[in-house]
């Protein structure tokens, strides 16, 4: 995965973002084996979703979580609707899993639309 350090993207408070399969890095972010892993978790999820798709999927459930009209949790705003997105909640629970790519089955995140 290509790593690109710079001073715009992404915005702050997050440390890095994924887009295309290249990961650009807030300059004075660490990038940990555990990081990498979390986005080529979601680099492989983009290529299922032939990547548009992937993104607009992103958004939209995105809102609905953070608006709370979808998921059973209390509604808090965008970091909570961030933390619930199906593709984060995959990539997060399988983020210290370095072999998890190897088995993993296409489309894995759907299980988690409904936690």
């Amino acid at each position: 995965m290509k790593v690109i350090y710079n001073g715009i993207l992404p915005v702050k408070g997050f440390a890095a973002i994924n887009l295309f399969g290249v990961l650009f890095v807030r300059k004075g972010a660490a990038v940990s084996e555990r990081l990498l892993n979390h986005e080529r978790i979601h680099t492989r999820q983009m290529v299922e979703m032939l990547v548009v798709l992937f993104y607009l999927w992103y958004v939209v459930e995105w809102a609905l979580r953070a608006l709370g009209t979808i998921g059973t949790l209390g509604t808090s705003g965008t970091n909570e609707g961030y933390y619930r997105i199906s593709f984060e909640r995959e990539a997060y629970g399988h983020e210290q899993d370095f072999d998890y790519l190897k088995g993993r089955k296409m489309f894995a995140w759907v299980k988690y639309l409904k936690k």
